[in-house]
């Protein structure tokens, strides 16, 4: 118990600025990289003018620039919500709404068109728990940069109250967000998108599966038609609860990734919670999903920090440029063209799904 109540407060402390109070700071559109995320919501807008916890039965469609400081570490993500500084912390430099649910469309197709046929490309990143509007906004950003990603970077925001004592707000947010995800896949489905990559973290990921789901028994492979691929990350979903999502799906999309980690913490303390169920971002073979046509990526030995083993695959320096020097970064975030490739590390196949397990000491990191 002494462990458990630590570990909280030490989420506490750290979040201890109200995250919900990201201002926009339009004097930093000149400093370091900008990055520019699409974002679909239905977070309620407060009487602040910021994206809080309360949920929404409306979406808003925005365009937000992000200024992504030079100086920082790769994987890392600075902020601050007390005073932010431009080229220290990322920070929002301007915000457009993009209309309605019609508005939406046009401008996926508006900016899709105004790319190199070869980089119209869509991934998607789906936040997990304890996650304010902002925090969503800015990893989209970080990730797409960091893997040097083409194409656009397109946010769902759900409504997670941001708080670590929060977990059964978030998980009932999610199941109220499962509808408008369905409607945003369905837009991007007709975008003209050359391809299309989710990419669920932690309870996000169990969003992204619950979707996947009740879109295949409305209309069977829709799912695998639509999506080039999907990548789970530290995904908080119980073992038995995966397994029944996938096997209702007729087929997953390919490829469908998952990125686990024995030492992440925040997984261990979510089995605790949730009567010590196992968690698939910890699952250290492939053997009771062995039946699924999955890869899964172990990350364990790159996991660092307390804070930083909960989303080691895109916060890991070493680990990012691993994978951003792989042919299989690109079937595994990207594209469909190197399916033949294979992430470097030891493999091991078991019936349909594929476990590697990655190492710095393999590639001299």
């Amino acid at each position: 118990m002494r462990i458990l109540l630590a570990f909280l407060l030490s989420f506490t402390l750290a979040a201890c600025a109200d995250p919900t109070n990201a201002p926009l700071v339009p004097a930093a559109v000149n400093v370091g990289d900008s990055q520019q995320v699409l974002v679909v919501t239905n977070r309620a807008r407060e009487a602040t003018g910021f994206y809080g916890a309360h949920r929404s039965d409306r979406f808003e469609y925005l365009g937000i620039d992000v200024s992504i400081p030079t100086a920082r570490n790769l994987g890392a993500v600075p902020v601050s919500y007390r005073r932010a500084v431009p080229g220290k912390h990322f920070v929002m430099t301007d915000s457009q709404g993009l209309g309605d649910r019609t508005g939406f469309r046009t401008a996926l197709r508006d900016r899709l068109t105004a790319l190199p046929p070869a980089q119209r490309d869509i991934t998607i990143y789906v936040h997990g728990y304890n996650n304010a509007f902002a925090d969503g906004v800015f990893r989209t950003a970080q990730l797409v940069h960091d893997f040097e990603l083409h194409g656009l970077a397109l946010h769902y925001s759900w409504p997670s109250i941001a708080h670590p004592l929060g977990y059964s707000h978030d998980r009932d947010s999610l199941l109220f967000a499962r509808d408008g995800l369905e409607d945003m896949l369905r837009d991007v489905a007709r975008s003209g998108a050359r391809n299309v990559v989710i990419v669920g973290h932690s309870l996000g990921a169990m969003l992204v599966m619950e979707v996947l789901r009740q879109m295949d028994i409305a209309e069977p492979g829709l799912p695998d038609r639509i999506l080039d691929g999907v990548v789970l990350i530290s995904p908080d979903i119980d073992i038995d609860l995966f397994k029944a999502q996938a096997h209702r799906i007729r087929a997953l999309p390919q490829p469908f990734a998952i990125f686990v980690s024995q030492k992440d913490r925040a997984l261990q303390l979510s089995s605790r919670i949730n009567g010590r169920s196992t968690r698939l971002g910890t699952l250290a073979d492939t053997e009771t999903i062995a039946d699924l046509k999955v890869t899964v990526v172990d990350v364990t030995a790159f996991s660092g920090k307390l804070a930083e083993s909960h989303f080691t695959a895109g916060s890991s320096p070493a680990l990012i440029k691993l994978l951003s020097r792989s042919a299989e970064l690109d079937s595994t975030f990207t594209t469909t063209t190197a399916r033949r490739g294979g992430l470097p590390g030891v493999a091991i196949s078991v019936q349909n799904a594929t476990q590697v397990i990655l190492s710095p000491g393999l590639f001299g990191l």
